[in-house]
C-alpha cells in the first residue's frame, strides 16, 4: 500500500494573470507578457508582476511625491512610469513638465501635467518608446498608507501605537480596567 499524499499545502500562492476581466488591462498584460518574454529586461517583468497585483497593492501615488522624487539631477527628462494611478495634489502649486507614464490619471493631475507642458502616454506608446525600460523611472504608492494599517497590531498594550476600533476617544471607551490604577490594574 502506498503512502495518501497530504495535498492540502499544494497552492502556490502568486498571480499568474490579474482577477480582474478589464479587456484593457488583459491587453496590456499580453503586450507585456510578449515582453518580458522576448527580452531579458527586468523592466518588462517588474511591469507585468505588477499588472497582475491587485488594487490594494497598485496604490495610488500624488503628484507632489513624484515632482519631489524628479527633482535630482539624473532623473531629469526621464519618463515617470507608475502602475496604478496619479492623484492630484493641491499643496504643490509649481508642477515642472513632466513625461508620465501610467494606468490612471485623475482629471485634475492630467490637466496640471498637460498644462506644465509635459505629457501623458499609455502603457502601449511606452512598449513603442521605450521596449527595454530606457529612460524610465518606476514610482509607486506606499501601501502602508491605508487607514486599516492604523489598526494593525495591539491596541492597548504598552509601546503599541495600533489604532482601536471605537466610536469615540473617551473616558468610557477602552480606558477602563487595564489602563487606570483604580481600575484593577494599568498596563
Amino acid at each position: 500500500m502506498g503512502i495518501d499524499i497530504n495535498h492540502k499545502k499544494d497552492r502556490k500562492v502568486h498571480r499568474k494573470e490579474p482577477v480582474s476581466q478589464n479587456v484593457y488591462l488583459r491587453l496590456l498584460v499580453k503586450l507585456y507578457r510578449f515582453l518580458s518574454r522576448r527580452t531579458n529586461a527586468k523592466f518588462n517583468q517588474v511591469i507585468l508582476k505588477r499588472l497582475f497585483m491587485s488594487r490594494q497593492n497598485r496604490p495610488a501615488i500624488s503628484l507632489a511625491r513624484i515632482v519631489r522624487q524628479m527633482k535630482l539631477k539624473q532623473r531629469e527628462g526621464k519618463t515617470v512610469v507608475v502602475v496604478g494611478t496619479i492623484t492630484d495634489d493641491k499643496r504643490i502649486f509649481d508642477v515642472p513638465k513632466l513625461k508620465v507614464c501610467a494606468l490612471r490619471l485623475t482629471e485634475g493631475a492630467r490637466s496640471r501635467i498637460i498644462k506644465a507642458g509635459g505629457s501623458v502616454i499609455t502603457f502601449e506608446q511606452l512598449a513603442v518608446e521605450a521596449p527595454l525600460g530606457q529612460n524610465t523611472i518606476i514610482m509607486q504608492g506606499r501601501r502602508t498608507r491605508r487607514e486599516a494599517n492604523r489598526h494593525f497590531g495591539a491596541p492597548g498594550l504598552p509601546n503599541s501605537h495600533a489604532k482601536p476600533f471605537v466610536r469615540l476617544r473617551s473616558r468610557n471607551h477602552e480606558m477602563a480596567r487595564g489602563r487606570r490604577k483604580s481600575r484593577a490594574y494599568k498596563a
